[in-house]
């Protein structure tokens, strides 16, 4: 009987990633990395433990501008200031979330992106630190592109097909966050089922993209995310990494039953997959044929955008 926790256990085989913006909960579950988007952050910045950072956001903008200008100052800087303070308790890497009303501007996305790392920069935070988030649209991709080559590594996030990973894959994104959870959602939505973790839609997906990056040599990470249930991460032990909320980090810390490694490189190459080419066209088409996949990232966007909202009618009270 193995007496390690389930979380221990999963860091013998992937990195763990903790998807949250409160420090307290990455000071207890260790994880090599940490991810954030709108509605963590939004979250995190309403907790009276961490209003400092707000304030210090404001303070630090307040005589650079006015209105809206401030406003959008004070947002992007808050975002680096949560970033940094993880920094300080993650010994791995931070995703940093770009603007979702911003998913189809291939050129805001590229100019955004270069404005985090230029932010972290100035607080002293080396690039590989940094991933910069950003929606899988077909302009998403696109500005990683070029990101990449600047050597701003990115994290492709609301993925949730096959068409999508491969367009990253080519375009040599650092990492993909290809959603679990929300792709279940989806499929119990639609045909009324539930489904248990190794037929699970989300799961099916992830290992589909896992095993078509191993057997054609991509070096992009994938990321496994959105996670209902502690069975989803188990069906995905050996995953590159999985980000997982911690609540779902702590009911793995507390069962210490033998977790079997489910994915492996050697198991991946041995799948039966063809090679796919895309373009936009080939990428748009397959993208629209999937009726799962165009729905979740629209509402993906659609929410994280809200929730950005949300924070910055927060913000906009205490200017």
């Amino acid at each position: 009987m193995s007496t390690t926790n389930q979380l221990d256990q999963l860091k013998q085989f992937t990195t763990v990633v903790a998807d949250t913006g409160d420090f307290a909960s990455l000071k207890q579950y260790a994880p090599r990395d940490a991810t954030t988007n709108p509605s963590l952050i939004f979250k995190a910045a309403q907790m009276p433990e961490y209003q400092y950072l707000v304030d210090k956001a404001i303070a630090d903008n307040k005589s650079k501008a006015g209105g809206t200008e401030l406003l959008h100052l004070v947002l992007d800087d808050l975002l680096i200031l949560f970033g940094n303070e993880i920094l300080k308790i993650v010994p791995g890497r931070v995703s940093t979330e770009t603007d979702a009303n911003l998913s189809f501007d291939t050129e805001a996305l590229v100019a955004k992106g270069r404005q985090f790392i230029s932010l972290y920069e100035k607080k002293g935070v080396a690039r590989e630190r940094i991933l910069i988030k950003i929606a899988s649209t077909w302009e998403g991709i696109r500005a990683a592109e070029v990101l990449q080559r600047d050597g701003i590594n990115c994290n492709l996030t609301l993925l949730f097909s096959l068409p999508q990973a491969i367009a990253c894959a080519e375009a040599k994104a650092k990492l993909i966050s290809p959603f679990v959870g929300r792709i279940l959602d989806w499929y119990k939505k639609s045909t009324g089922k539930d489904f248990g973790p190794a037929e699970d839609p989300g799961v099916v997906s992830v290992k589909e993209i896992y095993a078509y990056y191993k057997k054609f040599g991509y070096d992009t990470e994938v990321m496994g995310a959105s996670f209902r249930n502690v069975g989803e991460i188990q069906e995905l032990a050996g995953c590159d990494l999985l980000t997982i909320s911690p609540q779902l980090l702590g009911e793995l810390q507390k069962t210490s039953a033998p977790l079997a490694r489910k994915l492996s490189p050697e198991i991946a190459r041995e799948t039966k997959l063809e090679k796919i080419s895309l373009d936009e066209k080939k990428f748009r088409w397959l993208l629209n044929e999937n009726a799962m996949a165009t729905e979740k990232t629209a509402e993906g966007i659609r929410l994280f955008n809200a929730d950005a909202q949300k924070l910055a009618q927060f913000i906009a009270t205490k200017l």
